[in-house]
């Protein structure tokens, strides 16, 4: 290519920066177009290798970050790069300091604040404790109290029936350690000191000994707990106008199990005994922060109760709702449950014979077990004679040796004395059965009216060889065991009695059981025997006639 002569020739490039400016404050050089990647040092010197990519000084310049940039290629540069990075240092210091503070001092944005409930809120929880009923039964965990206070109670409650069996546990369970079987009005313990301090479900089939009637305190914990799960149903919804204008109030939400449940805050209704059974109880007062909380799901079903007990306790209920076996009921409260059903043919037969078939026998050896009131624990044995129409029984309280009553019921009515105990003799057996003959100078107190429970299960046993069997007024409950024999367990009311024989094949009664007056079960066992002759005292033959007047020293 020829030079034009009016125009002077091109500068050839440079090859590299003056030896005055730093490389990094180069400007790039730009490859003309159309050069075919050669720059203008000429055809070879801009040729790239195959497979090779060209290195620009220029653009690995701009890599550079512009503060080393700027201080590159100086004297200062080791320096003036040392300040830079302390200082970036410190700034990150500061960052993380000022982070690890705003951590360690965020809390959560408060929920939204308690409410009035709403509508549907308000017949959710009017409904709670009848859907309780309605469910039948669940499994309890309670917890009462805390520290070495605390008392645990495990197992289940049948609000059906009513009935509950707990495990009795924790570091304050005291005197309470051990089983526990209860209905409103009945509390049975078998205690267990030796029991280890956690509990655990109790097992399915109760045991049959060691069983004692208690009367618990309000205060104590255990009575209180048995209170709030028992209020827990009712056979009605509350009203639910006063839960929604004050009487209850939302007060946040939760997920238990899964499942999504409102907390409501409301007082737990208290059992009214008005006379008229169709008179609105009154409203609540307003709540607060003080009243129980509800933990209740979408279709009223309640998951767990929060609240303070009678005593002041703090408690807290939880419920599971898939743990709900048949619960079987001890002997004071009932024994097994079965399905009544109405008499077979066969067994009204054999429940009209049994006044007869009782006349028929000599009679029997008898043990009792009475739950006497609310605390008594009464075992006795003795003897009982349809065809003489006695009963004579030494009885005594479990818990309270050293002495023990005679009982005694004849046609005349009771007659009862007071005896010390023999050394090493215990409530039952025949090492304290009553002594023979019955002792004149005992000092008997007698009376024509039974005194007590007691007393009218051994009337209600002497009088089954007269008292009408009405077969159709009667219920068969199950088929049951006593004393090796298989036997059916038939409830009927007497004079005003709910009466319960335990009949065997034969007709003839093993067992007869009467409701107490507090609701629960007391049993006289029978096994037929000849009675002591010294049972029946001889009574005194008529007088003699006197002699007519004016006879005296005749022959």
């Amino acid at each position: 290519m020829e030079t034009s002569p009016d125009r002077p020739p091109p500068p050839s490039t440079p090859t590299g920066p003056p030896p005055d400016i730093p490389v990094a404050a180069r400007p790039p050089t730009r490859t003309p177009v159309g050069d075919g990647g050669r720059g203008a040092a000429g055809h070879g010197a801009g040729r790239r290798r195959p497979g090779r990519r060209r290195r620009d000084p220029a653009r690995h310049a701009l890599r550079t970050p512009p503060v080393l940039a700027a201080v590159a290629g100086s004297p200062e540069e080791p320096a003036r790069r040392r300040t830079t990075l302390v200082a970036l240092g410190v700034v990150a210091a500061a960052s993380a300091t000022a982070l690890v503070a705003g951590l360690l001092s965020w809390a959560p944005a408060p929920g939204e604040p308690a409410r009035a409930l709403t509508a549907a809120e308000a017949e959710r929880l009017a409904a709670t404790r009848v859907t309780n009923l309605r469910d039948v039964r669940a499994g309890v965990r309670v917890t009462i109290g805390t520290g070495a206070a605390r008392t645990d109670l495990v197992g289940w409650i049948d609000w059906a029936r009513p009935l509950a069996y707990l495990d009795v546990g924790g570091p304050g369970a005291g005197a309470d350690r051990g089983l526990v079987q209860a209905t409103p009005s009945v509390v049975v313990l078998r205690p267990d000191p030796t029991a280890v301090p956690t509990p655990a479900s109790p097992p399915l089939v109760p045991p049959t000994d060691r069983w004692r009637l208690r009367d618990l305190p309000t205060g104590r914990p255990l009575a209180g707990a048995l209170d709030v799960l028992f209020g827990l149903s009712a056979d009605r919804a509350e009203p639910a106008e006063p839960l929604r204008h004050g009487a209850g109030r939302w007060v946040g939400r939760e997920t238990l199990a899964g499942e999504p449940v409102d907390v409501l805050q409301a007082p737990l209704p208290r059992p009214t005994a008005a006379t008229d059974p169709t008179a609105r109880p009154p409203a609540p007062p307003a709540a607060g922060d003080g009243d129980p909380r509800w933990w209740v799901d979408g279709d009223s079903r309640l998951h767990r109760w929060e609240g303070r007990l009678p005593g002041g306790q703090p408690a807290t209920v939880e419920l599971d709702r898939n743990d709900r076996p048949t619960i079987w009921p001890v002997d004071a409260l009932g024994g097994r449950p079965g399905l009544p059903r109405a008499l077979t043919d066969t067994e009204a037969e054999r429940l009209a014979r049994l006044p007869a078939q009782l006349r028929a026998q000599p009679g029997a050896a008898v043990s009792i077990a009475v739950p006497l009131g609310t605390a008594a624990n009464l075992r006795g044995s003795g003897w009982l004679s349809w065809s003489d129409g006695v009963a004579y029984l030494s009885v005594a309280e479990l818990d309270t040796l050293g002495r023990r009553t005679l009982l005694r019921r004849d046609r005349d009515g009771f007659a009862r004395a007071e005896v010390p105990v023999g050394p090493g003799a215990g409530a039952t057996g025949a090492a304290n059965g009553p002594p023979l003959p019955p002792p004149a100078e005992a000092g008997w107190r007698t009376g024509a009216r039974p005194l007590d429970d007691l007393d009218l299960l051994v009337d209600a046993a002497l009088r089954a060889d007269t008292a009408p069997a009405r077969p159709a007024a009667a219920v068969r409950l199950r088929t049951d065991r006593v004393a090796g024999r298989v036997v059916d367990v038939v409830e009927l009311r007497v004079q005003g009695l709910r009466l319960r024989y335990w009949l065997d094949r034969t007709g003839l009664p093993r067992r007869l059981e009467l409701r107490t007056r507090a609701g629960a079960w007391a049993q006289l066992d029978l096994t037929p025997a000849p009675v002591p002759a010294g049972i029946v005292p001889p009574r005194p033959g008529p007088p003699a006639p006197k002699a007519p007047a004016g006879t005296a020293g005749r022959r």
